[in-house]
């Protein structure tokens, strides 16, 4: 009879180690996907923040003052508007 209480008190603490052991890694990973969720919802909100710089960015009228201004570039006028045409080939091989 000793030895089958010896037995079964190894068998039962072994099972306790077991269910101790498994329910730290189901914590552990529940923190995990915690993290990943943050992490995941941080990058969504980059992700946005991001797509309204770029559509900041390429509005046409930060464009337009960012040439006047940075640039110093002026509108075109017609009669200071200098035209190249390129000759025709002489159906010559080039």
């Amino acid at each position: 009879m000793g030895r089958l209480s010896l037995l079964l008190a190894v068998v039962l603490m072994s099972c306790a180690i077991s269910l101790v052991t498994s329910r730290y890694q189901a914590r552990q990973l529940f923190i995990d996907y915690d993290r990943a969720q943050a992490q995941a919802r941080d990058l969504d909100n980059d992700w946005r923040r991001l797509q309204l710089d770029r559509a900041e960015l390429a509005r046409n009228a930060r464009v337009d003052r960012a040439a006047r201004e940075d640039l110093k570039m002026i509108p075109i006028v017609p009669e200071r508007t200098i035209y190249l045409n390129q000759p025709a080939p002489s159906g010559g091989v080039q």
